[in-house]
Parts: structure tokens; C-alpha cells; sequence
């Protein structure tokens, strides 16, 4: 389980030291882990970050949290929030709005997206205008207005990877127009983190599975045979923070993450209470499995520690490759899966059973 590292070792790592940040959809679950692991100085004390999301309340709320101090591990946000955090109302739709907001940025962190499946499928256009425009804005903003930002990195998913869906095929074109900025505006360093379903985020399997064995019953599965990746939030922002140290321009950072059946995930979850489990189908544009890395791209994937690198696949920025790559074929959830015992140790682990929940805003308790 990843922790927050201890103050003696905080500013081993300086990748961050200084820089001025911006997260777009900041107000989301990963974004507001990611606000919090920032100010921690783990990857060096940020002079300044700004959320920027178009949430009016979520950013108030998100404030007050800060302001007053709720716990013991928010007092270097709130001894700090004056200094290094503010919030900015905007719209990564907007051109206009992304260019003011990274006038003075170092750092982008793009997670802003629309990423519900069904919803992208009924709604595929408005997935097209957040998750591929609001890259292109960003993109631009940098580009005609000479902006000096260094990094941008493009949080993905492993739906873009031979994508079938709305969400996956918008995330996957991302990726596209992220990596291809590399030849547009060099002296900014654009990369992609790619990863599988999130565990603790809002929206995802376990929060739905939560909810449902608190009502009592029944949990609801699609299918029987149904793979997904397990990631938690903590993995998440770690991958962020090691593609941030070590990739190169254009690569998409992948976590070597364990994958279970969902039916596991769900009967660890329920453990000994009289819930009833029922079968609904698959719904529109998911997949029965997820992978992280196609067979197509397997060949331009390098080791760095805990995660894979994939090179772009544009000639002019994957260069000449001098290692044998680190997969042999895809990376499928179908292929890593956890025993029922092993996937219910890993929730243990990371504190994602029901009573590590608040009962009353349904939050995991950290």
C-alpha cells in the first residue's frame, strides 16, 4: 500500500521543487488526492497550484476542508493554502480560459475529462469537446501564446487502449494530440499516464458496491466473467509523480498492476452479510477485459521501476530503442487475475472495505 512519505525523506525528491502547477479537474477524486500528495512536498514544495475545474461547489467545499483543518494530515494544507493554493473557476472547453490560467503554469496535470462510459455513449459529442478539445486547448494555449510551461502530462485510461467505447476512443485520441505537441512546441516536455479503473474515484465499481450493501442488496454485476485492473488512488498519483521523474517526450507511463474479477471484488466486499448478488449484463461500450498495452504497442514498451514505458509511435520522438522491450504481447486484465483470497487481502490492504467508509458521506476514511 503506498503511503504518504514520513518528514525525513520528503525532499529526497526535488522534481517539483519550485514549480507552479496546474490541475485541471481538480475537484475530482483524483485531483483532490493529487492537490494533497502535492502539498506534502514529497516530490518537492510547489510554489504555487491552482485547481482549476468548472465545479463552483466542489471548489468551495474543497476549500473549507482545507481551511478548517479537519485532520491531523491537512496541516500543511492549511498552514500553506494561503500561500500555494487557489482555485479557479473555468472550463478546459474554453480557450480563452486555459490560456489565463496557464499564463504562469510549470506544470500542467490534465484530469479533466469526461469519463463515465454510458455517459459518453449517449452523450459522445460532449466527450469529443472535454477529453480531446480541452487537450487541444491546452495544447494551443501553450503553443500561440509561447506559454513556459515544461511539463504537461495527460491522464489517461486503459480504455484508450483498443478502445471500443466513446471514453476510451476520445482518451485514446488525447494520448494523440498530446504526444504529437511534443513536435509542435518543443521546449514543453508532453507525457500520458495511462491506467485501469480507479478504485476508490467517484463513479467507479466499489463506491456502487458500497452503496448497494448498505441498502442491503442487491449488488449488481454485469458478468460473471468480467476482468478489471485493481489500482487505488495512492497508484495512481504514484504514476503520475513517475512519469513526471522519468519519462521522455511522448511516452505514456503504464502501473504493472494485479486484475480480479469483479464477482471476487464484490463477495470480498459483501463478505458474510445476506446481500444478494444479481447479474445485469454488460453495460453499453464496456469491455468483458481491459488492457493497458496492445499486442501493437508492446514492442515500443520499456521497464522504468514498478511501471511500463511506451515509446510514441511517431518516428521522429521514439528514436532508436537499445533495450529488448519489457513486454512480450499485451497486458490484459484477463491475464494477471488475482486469486478471491488474494483480491480480498489487496482491499484489506488499501483500506477499501466498508468500514474503512464513513457512513455518512460515503468517503474512504484516510
Amino acid at each position: 500500500m503506498t503511503s504518504t512519505p514520513s518528514a525525513d525523506n520528503r525532499h529526497a525528491d526535488t522534481a517539483l521543487e519550485g514549480k507552479r502547477i496546474v490541475v485541471t479537474g481538480g475537484t475530482g477524486s483524483l485531483g483532490q488526492l493529487l492537490v494533497r500528495r502535492l502539498l506534502s512536498g514529497e516530490i518537492g514544495e510547489p510554489e504555487a497550484i491552482t485547481v482549476f475545474s468548472r465545479d463552483e461547489a466542489k471548489q468551495h467545499q474543497m476549500r473549507l476542508d482545507y481551511l478548517h483543518k479537519e485532520a491531523a494530515t491537512d496541516e500543511v494544507i492549511f498552514q500553506n493554502f494561503q500561500r500555494k493554493v487557489k482555485f479557479w473557476i473555468g472550463d478546459v472547453r474554453d480557450f480563452d480560459s486555459v490560456s489565463s490560467v496557464l499564463r504562469d503554469a510549470d506544470v500542467v496535470f490534465n484530469a479533466a475529462a469526461l469519463k463515465q462510459v454510458p455517459t459518453c455513449e449517449y452523450f459522445p459529442y460532449e466527450a469529443v469537446k472535454t477529453n480531446i478539445g480541452g487537450a487541444e486547448n491546452i495544447v494551443n494555449a501553450i503553443e500561440q501564446h509561447g506559454l513556459g510551461v515544461e511539463t504537461v502530462v495527460g491522464v489517461s485510461t486503459d480504455k484508450a487502449c483498443k478502445p471500443v467505447n466513446v471514453m476510451g476512443m476520445t482518451k485514446a485520441l488525447q494520448e494523440r494530440v498530446f504526444i504529437q505537441a511534443n513536435m509542435r512546441t518543443t521546449d514543453t516536455r508532453f507525457i500520458c499516464v495511462r491506467y485501469g479503473n480507479v478504485l476508490a474515484s467517484r463513479g467507479s465499481v466499489i463506491p456502487l458496491f458500497h452503496d448497494q450493501i448498505r441498502a442491503g442488496g442487491p449488488v449488481t454485476i454485469t458478468t460473471a466473467k468480467m476482468t478489471r485492473f485493481l489500482l487505488s488512488l495512492d497508484q495512481a498519483i504514484d504514476t503520475l509523480f513517475a512519469a513526471v521523474r522519468s519519462a521522455k517526450p511522448g511516452e505514456t507511463f503504464v502501473p504493472d498492476a494485479p486484475s480480479a474479477l469483479v464477482t471476487d471484488i464484490a463477495s470480498a466486499l459483501v463478505g458474510d452479510r445476506q446481500v444478494e448478488t444479481r447479474f445485469i449484463g454488460i453495460r453499453p461500450g464496456e469491455k468483458l477485459h481491459e488492457a493497458m498495452v496492445s499486442d501493437e504497442e508492446a514492442p515500443r514498451t520499456r521497464l522504468e521501476g514498478a511501471w511500463y514505458a511506451i515509446r510514441p509511435m511517431l518516428p521522429e520522438l521514439s528514436g532508436i530503442p537499445d533495450e529488448e522491450p519489457a513486454l512480450s504481447g499485451e497486458f490484459s486484465s484477463r491475464d494477471r487475475v488475482l486469486s478471491a483470497g488474494k483480491t480480498r487481502q489487496l482491499l484489506i490492504d488499501h483500506r477499501l472495505m466498508l468500514e474503512d467508509v464513513n457512513p455518512v458521506d460515503g468517503e474512504l476514511i484516510r
